[in-house]
């Protein structure tokens, strides 16, 4: 237990003495783990253990927030009085506290905690194995593994109560190839809301030679054209684009301050019909999701675009408050440390009736783009561009020769109206997502699909 429900309660009439409407209590106990393995050693064991909570105070659109890393009652109680201080005159009541069912459960089969650091060091060592197996050309291979373990209590002046475990776990692989004075990267990752037991369905091995054979593949890569040209992107990793394209612009705090694309569209079509766009925090054991947000929400799935058409955004309280709505489900926070913003949790395109073959083979010239690096998005208008580390040529059809030095250049608005095909393969890839100085985990995906018209930047004239 991390504090009891009538010291909680104690410190939400405490926020509210002196003024507020809404307050909430977050408290967090984490432990974590990671290893990390460069050119074969261990370099690097690090363990931590972060505990603390935080206090909100809401009083209309203003919010007074202070956390502290001591969850003793004279700290809670001092942290409560001073956010409520803050906060204006004319408290509120808080509520009796009663549990609140979560939006999904996720079970912990082997809790990462209770392994021994040797386990988790042979897990790296041999993804380090089977990524140098993959052949000579392997030059460098820097493998990581982290855990993460917390103990979150919720609490609010409505009378919510949440508790919840949470644990995840990811192994990460950056691979380096060399040919003739060429050198190019290959990555890949596994992770969920799981234990240990994530290697039993994913092994190490796998990840370690997924990340070698795509750096190989990439040296023997072309320069890429440049133009406009049908653009398919691989499932799973073509969520990224839409994640950050798309998805920022849904948040309820963007929409607000009106630097979203999406302001004010409710009702219209904003995508091609055969785009259908779910954010969903409920998915069992899925990287980004949960039982509840970070304010004690159930977690749910949320239609944000059905069939083209804009349906919905992601709301935090203080949005959904703003907004006379319900909230979403959407507030998340990196740690107690910080206040709790809209954000996505596992975004993805539905899956669609073709297959990858037959969206291939209908795409005379084009460019095939299987793995997305890093971007840049501009929420206000939508316009992107992202970096490509694994693409191919498309001709006749047909999946050609590998390219090396493209990038994705358009709009997000553009690019879901014009995807013309999608697939039913559809995969779920994970990440980790920054916005206004915090990071969360959180999932994209979709089936293989094609979009027209858009530019590909490379560093050759388009041939045809």
């Amino acid at each position: 237990m991390l504090i009891d429900e009538h010291l909680a309660e104690k410190a939400l009439a405490a926020a509210l003495e002196r003024g507020g409407e809404f307050a909430d209590l977050y408290v967090e106990r984490r432990a974590s783990m990671s290893l990390s393995l460069e050119d074969g050693k261990l370099e690097k064991i690090s363990h931590g253990l972060d505990a603390g909570a935080s206090i909100r105070v809401i009083r209309g659109r203003s919010i007074s927030f202070v956390f502290t890393e001591k969850t003793d009652e004279k700290s809670l109680i001092e942290a409560a009085r001073l956010a409520g201080e803050a906060a204006g005159r004319g408290g509120g009541r808080a509520a009796p506290l009663a549990p609140v069912k979560p939006g999904s459960v996720h079970e912990i089969g082997e809790p990462p905690d209770s392994v021994a650091a040797g386990v988790k060091a042979e897990l790296i060592k041999a993804t380090d194995r089977a990524a140098r197996a993959r052949g000579p050309e392997v030059v460098q291979a820097s493998i990581g593994f982290s855990d993460d373990v917390s103990k979150i209590m919720i609490a609010n002046s409505e009378g919510c109560l949440a508790r919840e475990e949470r644990a995840r776990v990811r192994l990460i692989a950056r691979v380096i190839a060399s040919r003739d004075g060429s050198y190019q990267t290959g990555y890949d990752s596994i992770g969920a809301l799981k234990g240990m037991e994530l290697f039993e369905s994913a092994s190490p091995e796998q990840v370690g030679s997924s990340a070698a054979e795509k750096a190989i593949t990439m040296l023997d890569s072309r320069l890429a054209p440049s133009g406009k040209m049908a653009v398919v992107m691989h499932r799973g990793f073509g969520g990224v684009l839409f994640h950050e394209a798309c998805g920022h612009g849904l948040e309820a705090d963007a929409v607000e301050k009106g630097a979203s694309v999406f302001a004010g569209r409710i009702g219209e079509q904003v995508a091609s019909p055969l785009v259908t766009l779910i954010d969903d925090g409920s998915i069992v054991n899925e990287w980004g999701s949960g039982g509840f947000d970070d304010e004690g929400v159930p977690t749910q799935r949320n239609i944000l675009i059905e069939r083209g058409v804009l349906k919905g955004f992601m709301f935090d309280r203080l949005r959904a408050m703003n907004a006379g709505v319900a909230s979403t489900g959407n507030g998340r926070r990196q740690s107690f440390r910080h206040p709790p913003i809209p954000r996505m949790t596992n975004t993805f395109i539905l899956g669609g009736d073709s297959t990858a073959e037959e969206i291939i083979a209908s795409t005379e010239h084009g460019f095939f783009a299987k793995t997305l690096s890093g971007g840049q998005v501009e929420p206000a208008t939508g316009d992107f561009v992202f970096g490509v580390s694994e693409g191919y040529l498309i001709e006749n059809g047909k999946v050609s020769y590998p390219l090396r030095g493209a990038t994705l250049i358009g709009n997000g608005l553009v690019a879901m109206k014009n995807v013309d095909m999608t697939a039913g393969d559809f995969e779920m890839n994970i990440g980790v997502c920054g916005k206004d100085g915090q990071g969360v985990p959180v999932g994209s995906g979709q089936g293989t699909l094609r979009i027209l018209d858009m530019t590909v930047g490379g560093t050759e004239a388009q041939r045809r």
